[in-house]
């Protein structure tokens, strides 16, 4: 009869007594997943401790003790078909996990083996032969949110609620979305859904309605992944949508129209900014909720990731009395942690620091932050006019986004002020080129701008899994770059502590334009963004794709990740140019004295 290989334990320098061992065992007692009987046998038995070092070695060892097959479940895939056999509520309740069947007899991981009127239950219900497989108690919840999907529980026991009446989309009548709203299983599906994402990192949530399914997912290291639902969660969608829009003080009666809200809440002493909007699609309401940690710890300037050059450049700029700075990419680029890493890094009592963002994410001790309101008429425009009057010396402005806003910044810095902003371009030389679009004199943007910073943000491969990558493809991407053949770059696995997705967490890569005065005669002549980028690769610039390729050199990320957020003109530079990224590296910073020559 096939079943699950037990594996013998590992040696362990605990003792029998000790009380690390004694406390495991306690609880696992208590909670009916050893007797009194195999506490007082693994107690006495020679090397004991080293059995009771964790939950998985003392199931390993009960396993043993009573011929059970014993899973990790981190090879093991749970059947479908299998699993579609048991009710999703009571596997939940008694954390029971249906894995395959074998002979006639269903397999069922389960951690409590004293516990035995789940099993009870299931074989009344189903009328199946069950054979208890032990695994952890973490492995099996871990799998059953994988596998029956988030909140099933909840979806189940709504689904037994008489009270809940499913809504309608077409119909007003016997409706009452305030109530369903409220009932407690629909808050606790909710509360699931924002816990969930949270711990998993996620930066986005998103709800997604269709014609036979709403679909949840999350975005995770700027990708978006498919969260496992209850199938029969479409029929309550209604009702999750009008809880959103309670938390998030919207009108629920409004479905017609978009509307944008925004949830604070506190998870174990974290809280989290929800920014939430709504919008209505073909068939229902879609919301997408932006998570914003606000406990979230502020990197210093060595953490940003830059290479030596262009990190020496940065902190010089830091230090100048006035001028702009400008960080460009795109929406979720990680533009605004590094404008608020550098104010971090200049923040002190002789300076006074006035931000105006929308929204503020971070919250900084000591700075003096405005959070733009429309809807009460204080746009980036106005909020900035005022703040000139409050006798600042360094200003960050969020976002510049049109003339009126940039107009004022550049008058800003030009009268004595250091001002920090974001523009939407592909690349530093573009910001050149879109301030004068804006209308912006450019005799006034060769006078008042210091330095372009364009970024982006590629995934890390994951340390737990990441191998060295020796295919055709990589080795033509070496020979092509110009990397040395013996060089070892890595590819993506997968594993648990991923999510089988190979990576976890993401880095920078920049674009560091210093205006210097070469650059500042082409910005006078009204010079073409193309011409711009030129001049700052003799100046040294190193383009997007080329800092990319020193993250690969390094094993932090993979080719493709750079490819996927470059443009085929930055690869075409780099590929052109693949010796001269590591050169630059090692070039010094230009002096002082070849940045500040030739302002107006």
């Amino acid at each position: 009869m096939s079943r699950f290989p037990t594996e013998p334990s590992a040696p362990s320098a605990a003792g029998p007594h000790d009380p690390g061992a004694g406390d495991l065992l306690a609880r696992m007692l208590a909670a009916r997943q050893l007797s009194a009987r195999d506490v007082r046998k693994l107690t006495q038995t020679a090397g004991a401790g080293a059995a009771a070092q964790s939950e998985a070695e003392v199931l390993r060892w009960l396993a043993r003790e009573y011929d059970l097959g014993f899973t990790l479940l981190e090879d093991v895939q749970p059947d479908k078909e299998v699993l579609s056999l048991f009710p999703a509520r009571l596997l939940l309740r008694d954390e029971l996990l249906p894995l395959r069947r074998i002979n006639g007899v269903v397999e069922v991981a389960t951690s409590r083996l004293y516990a035995p009127q789940g099993l009870d239950t299931l074989r009344q219900l189903t009328g199946l032969r069950l054979r208890p497989v032990l695994a952890p108690s973490e492995a099996i919840q871990r799998e059953m949110k994988k596998w029956l999907g988030v909140g099933a529980d909840t979806i189940g026991s709504l689904e037994e609620t008489a009270g809940i009446q499913v809504v309608d989309e077409e119909r007003e009548e016997g409706t009452d979305l305030d109530t369903a709203a409220e009932d407690a299983s629909i808050i606790r599906f909710v509360n699931q859904v924002l816990r969930d994402a949270i711990e998993l990192r996620a930066s986005d949530i998103h709800l997604e309605p269709f014609e036979d399914e709403f679909r949840i997912r999350y975005r995770i290291d700027g990708v978006l992944q498919d969260v496992p639902v209850p199938a029969q969660l479409k029929r309550f969608q209604p009702a999750i949508v009008s809880r959103v829009k309670i938390l998030s003080h919207l009108n629920i009666a409004e479905k017609r129209l978009p509307q944008d809200g925004r949830i604070k809440v506190r998870i174990e002493n974290a809280e989290v900014d929800i920014r939430v909007s709504v919008i209505p699609m073909l068939h229902g309401e879609a919301v997408v909720m932006r998570l914003l940690r606000q406990d979230a710890p502020l990197r210093g300037m060595t953490e940003l990731g830059m290479a030596s050059r262009e990190l020496a450049c940065f902190r010089r700029i830091l230090q100048l009395p006035h001028g702009i700075v400008l960080v460009t990419g795109p929406t979720g680029s990680g533009k605004t942690s590094t404008l608020y890493t550098a104010l971090n890094e200049i923040n002190d009592s002789a300076r006074k620091i006035i931000t105006i963002e929308d929204p503020v994410e971070y919250q900084l001790k000591g700075v003096n932050q405005i959070q733009v309101n429309e809807k009460a008429g204080l746009t980036f425009a106005r909020g900035l006019r005022s703040i000139l009057r409050h006798d600042p010396d360094v200003i960050l402005v969020g976002e510049i986004r049109d003339r009126e806003t940039a107009q004022i910044a550049v008058q800003a810095s030009l009268t004595g002020h250091l001002v920090f902003s974001t523009l939407h371009t592909n690349d530093a030389p573009g910001a050149v080129t879109r301030l004068v679009d804006m209308g912006v004199e450019p005799y006034l943007v060769a006078s008042s701008l210091e330095a372009v910073i364009a970024q982006r943000l590629v995934r890390v491969l994951c340390r737990h899994c990441k191998q060295p990558d020796t295919s055709p493809p990589a080795q033509a991407f070496k020979a092509q770059v110009g990397l040395p053949l013996n060089t070892t770059i890595y590819r993506a696995v997968g594993c648990r502590q991923c999510r089988q997705t190979g990576f976890y967490d993401r880095h920078a890569i920049f674009e560091w334009m210093e205006i210097d005065n070469e650059i500042r005669q082409l910005v006078l002549q009204r010079a073409s963004s193309d011409q711009i980028r030129e001049a700052a690769r003799r100046g040294g610039m190193v383009t997007l794709a080329e800092d990319g390729w020193r993250l690969v050199r390094l094993g932090i990320t993979t080719f493709e990740e750079v490819l996927s957020v470059t443009t085929a003109r930055e690869v075409a530079f780099a590929t052109q140019n693949g010796s001269e990224a590591e050169a630059a590296e090692a070039r010094p910073p230009a002096s002082p004295a070849s940045a500040t020559a030739g302002r107006g």
